[in-house]
């Protein structure tokens, strides 16, 4: 209670402290408007049906990249953690290719794939995949050798050693991944969906590009604040659970 009271009290502040410099006039309400004026944009947005359906057709192009990311990525992870030619070819690549900014994939995805969803579905995936691949060999190594040997001296095959013992025991740090590669998947999209303009379904990125194109900046910082909003209610509600449920499994949180 004494936390939300806290958090309560510091988010009313930040607003305090916004309302302030709008009338300050530190910068053009046009640039900065008020409190008020994006409340009333996110108001109007969610009772004419825009927002919640903007955020529909993200969550769904979100749902589909990142669910190849995770197909491809944990068992190409779990390959780099086993075989030492993977990990010189494969888990180069991925090291490097994490470094890349989303947005650097829009380009080619406009080339390949042209303004369509299939656009969307290449970013979204380049964009989490590699931070998977990676988190997936670095939650394997970190499985003490104990565990293993074990196994091994109780009489257990290789085939049951990885999927009963080596796999579960990962899984905190394969969770963290996945958690990770949510993030790059919605900075990926966004930037998908600002660059890539089709008619198949607005998202939150063309709702955002709408706001600039219209220098409507309550529209703009409303969108922003929805976009935070859904990924704090997923890590919320989502990854932190099963985080703390691994970690307390496999006797890996803070004590």
């Amino acid at each position: 209670m004494k936390r939300l009271f806290s958090s309560t009290l510091f988010f009313i502040v930040l607003i305090l402290i916004w309302h302030f410099l709008v009338l300050a006039k530190v910068k053009s309400p046009v640039l900065l408007p008020d409190p008020v004026s994006v409340w009333e944009y996110l108001r109007t947005a969610i009772l004419d049906g825009s927002l919640f359906d903007a955020t529909l057709v993200t969550i769904r192009r979100l749902l589909s990249g990142y669910g190849i990311g995770i197909l491809l990525g944990i068992p190409v992870g779990m390959l780099t953690a086993r075989f030492r030619f993977m990990e010189d070819t494969v888990g180069v690549i991925a090291l490097g290719l994490q470094t890349l900014p989303s947005v650097c994939w829009v380009p080619l995805a406009l080339v390949w794939f042209g303004q369509t969803e299939g656009a969307m579905l290449f970013v979204v995936v380049m964009g989490s995949l590699w931070s998977i691949i990676i988190s997936t060999d670095n939650g394997i190594r970190n499985v003490p050798p104990i565990f293993a040997r074990a196994a091994r001296t109780m009489g257990a095959k290789q085939f049951y050693t990885w999927t009963r013992v080596i796999l579960p025991a990962s899984a905190p740090f394969v969770v963290t991944g996945m958690k990770q590669g949510w993030a790059f998947a919605w900075r990926s999209l966004m930037a998908a969906e600002i660059f890539v303009t089709i008619l198949t379904g607005f998202g939150l990125g063309q709702l955002l590009e709408y706001g600039r194109d219209l220098h409507s900046m309550d529209q703009v910082i409303g969108v922003m604040l929805a976009i935070v909003l859904i990924g704090l209610l997923v890590d919320k509600l989502l990854f932190s659970p099963i985080e703390h449920f691994l970690h307390r499994r496999w006797g890996t949180g803070r004590t």
